[in-house]
């Protein structure tokens, strides 16, 4: 599966939003899987969106074919718009689906990760990280996923009220990272807390069978 992290910073926010729900016409694209994001926390004028994929065939048959149609609404709107794509790893939390429902907040991590501390860090992120955000009784689903650069990952991780992610969030984190010894691992680190827009969501009717991990 692939996992698409877009982010933008708006300027005309009245018509930005009037143009992303133009974004439906994702609907009926071969391989779509689901769609949603919403604004920033930190930096109110920052939008993210995250998109799900079943391959990137998929993904670049669209950006071929339909693309610059739906995103022409768009133009005008918003700058400094960045795209990254991931392929997916493994689940933050047993079952994961690629749709946003339950969930108020988004959680993403970004982080770049020294050559030779890759494997370490996928395996504390397996080990360490994810059954702590599993247990937490406020995340609801969360998805690991890797760049073709092989040194980039984003934890997505989905969450029902921000007091729930708060009570994960204090001293907790640092405890863990410690155990996990992620200052060794990684070179960079940034990421954002996003306040879900449930219009912006976009899902696709998924297959009955939850196993992700063959995709």
């Amino acid at each position: 599966m692939l996992v698409k992290w877009m982010r933008c910073t708006v300027s005309d926010r009245r018509g930005f939003e009037r143009a992303q729900r133009k974004w439906a016409g994702l609907l009926g694209e071969p391989g779509f899987r689901g769609q949603g994001g919403g604004w920033s926390r930190s930096t109110p004028e920052t939008v993210h969106i995250f998109g799900f994929w079943d391959s990137r065939a998929f993904y670049d048959s669209f950006m071929a074919r339909s693309h610059d149609r739906l995103q022409s609404a768009q133009v005008g709107t918003y700058s400094d718009l960045r795209t990254s794509l991931f392929e997916y790893r493994f689940d933050v939390k047993t079952g994961f689906r690629p749709e946003f429902s339950g969930a108020d907040l988004l959680r993403v991590a970004h982080c770049t990760v020294r050559e030779d501390r890759i494997d370490h860090y996928t395996l504390m992120q397996e080990k360490v990280w994810n059954p702590a955000m599993a247990g937490s009784p406020g995340m609801v689903r969360g998805v690991f996923a890797q760049a073709g650069s092989e040194d980039e990952f984003l934890v997505l991780s989905m969450w029902d009220t921000a007091t729930e992610r708060g009570k994960y969030r204090t001293e907790r984190v640092e405890r863990l990272a410690f155990r996990a010894q992620t200052g060794a691992d990684i070179t960079a680190i940034d990421g954002d807390v996003i306040d879900l827009e449930p219009e912006w969501t976009i899902e696709a009717r998924q297959s009955d069978d939850p196993d992700l991990s063959m995709l």
